[in-house]
């Protein structure tokens, strides 16, 4: 069992350590001009269509949630008639 343990160890290390790694453009420049530019949007939505699109779920949600919260609280505020 310690034999077939090692060479599994053995045969781990060496797939791990032989695999080609892809080179990684930076792209940070560019994502600094894209950010930094002086175009009038606020920061959270120069990211593009993705951000916008983010940007009025989250908006949607709170005011979904919001009105929610009030409602309950209104309907646990009125005492139920009795009968």
């Amino acid at each position: 069992m310690w034999r077939n343990l090692l060479s599994l160890r053995q045969v781990s290390q060496r797939t791990i350590s032989t695999a080609t790694r892809r080179p990684l453009e930076n792209r940070v420049p560019e994502k600094q001009k894209l950010f930094q530019e002086d175009n009038g949007l606020p920061v959270y939505l120069k990211g593009g269509i993705l951000d916008s699109l983010l940007y009025r779920v989250t908006m949607g949600l709170s005011v979904f949630g919001t009105i929610y919260v009030v409602y309950e609280l209104m309907k646990a505020s009125m005492p139920k008639k009795q009968k």
